[in-house]
């Protein structure tokens, strides 16, 4: 390594991938390089940060065509040297001895600013780096949307729309063969996916974390729809969303360095909706077919006005923050104000109570329908 003849930015993406991110990686890029500043990205992460250290040259070429593309073309990994748990885990620190390396890195290559793209997790680590001295700009990206100071992160909107597409193509199956279909989406510890999926894709069961249910109010609503003549219900499932007695489901696969894998609750939905009713269920998982693919329209705008302002921030030398969206504007918040808490879903909220509304169940209640019932 040597020291940058111009000032230069670098770029890494961490944690789980999501569209959205090479949108991100463009436009940090094409505001950059006009300010005088290069750009690298460096790859798989934060592990690129350290031995080996490994980077790639960032320019108007390599990043003319990836607006539309899922993925990122700088690879991330979610596990590593690098471990960061907030949330539901307690917060870990980064071995000294890695944040010196990441520390040197930045210092040897001349950066004027490092933009760190992910969730809570990579965030924490952003933060981690911070304190230690690295000028870090932080830029919120989860398809879970549980990101605290800003109205939306990108991803979330792309992982809605999956999920709502699953929902229209289940309803044609449930309603021809008189099913209960559970869809289970992710999210983790927060319903925000589900939530806004099961309103869009015409849902008529919402279970998510932050409203406790049972299986007797879901089989209610199941009952309730059949009295009116509806002979199949959709039903959606966090994976966050915990069983009536507590229980979080997950697959026990929890690495020392990673968060418990959340999934399974969707099949046991079914299975006990139809050991008491008697009907045909079926439990479909999306999995990472929510991460996946084309960002939406409204992905690639704010993952682009999010590269744009990072790019701002180092150049104003405001670093420690996160770029955020406050409708209709972007601004900044610090980073460790933004990894405080999760954002999770208001079982008050406008969003919730317009279910309602509708007649969609959160099975707190038995069924009821009427204006903000």
């Amino acid at each position: 390594m040597s020291p940058a003849a111009k000032p230069t930015i670098g770029i890494l993406t961490g944690g789980g991938d999501c569209p959205g991110l090479n949108a991100v990686i463009r436009a940090a890029t094409k505001t950059a390089l006009p300010l005088g500043y290069d750009c690298i990205g460096f790859l798989k992460g934060y592990e690129g940060l350290v031995d080996p250290v490994a980077y790639m040259p960032l320019d108007l070429r390599n990043t003319a065509d990836i607006l539309l593309h899922g993925g990122t073309i700088l690879g991330s990994t979610n596990k590593g040297r690098f471990s960061a748990l907030v949330g539901e885990g307690d917060r870990r620190q980064i071995d000294p001895h890695l944040l010196d390396q990441a520390a040197d890195t930045v210092r040897q290559l001349g950066l004027a600013g490092l933009v760190c793209v992910g969730g809570d997790g990579s965030l924490a680590i952003a933060q981690q780096l911070h304190e230690h001295g690295v000028p870090v700009v932080g830029v919120p990206k989860t398809i879970d949307n549980d990101l605290g100071g800003t109205a939306f992160t990108f991803g979330f909107d792309s992982a809605v729309a999956c999920a709502t597409d699953a929902l229209d193509r289940l309803h044609t199956t449930a309603a021809s063969h008189e099913r209960v279909m559970v869809l289970e989406v992710m999210g983790r510890h927060a319903g925000w996916i589900a939530l806004h999926a099961g309103i869009a894709g015409g849902g008529d069961v919402i279970l998510i974390p932050e409203i406790p249910w049972t299986f007797e109010h879901v089989c209610a609503s199941v009952v309730d729809r059949e009295r009116e003549g509806k002979r199949f219900t959709l039903v959606v499932v966090a994976e966050g969303a915990h069983l009536p007695d507590g229980t979080l489901v997950h697959d026990g696969g929890q690495g020392e360095e990673r968060q418990v894998r959340l999934g399974g609750v969707g099949g046991i939905v079914a299975a006990e909706i139809a050991k008491r009713l008697g009907r045909e269920v079926r439990a479909i998982v999306l999995g990472h077919l929510q991460r996946g693919g084309t960002p939406t329209p409204f992905d690639r705008v704010l993952a682009t006005e999010f590269g744009a302002h990072a790019v701002r921030l180092v150049h104003e030398g405001r670093f420690g923050r996160m770029v955020c969206y406050r409708p209709p504007d972007i601004a900044s918040v610090p980073i460790a104000e933004a990894i405080a808490c999760l954002s999770c879903v208001d079982p008050s909220s406008s969003a919730v109570q317009a279910a309602r509304a509708l007649g969609i169940g959160f099975g707190d209640a038995p069924p009821l329908r009427g204006p903000f019932a």
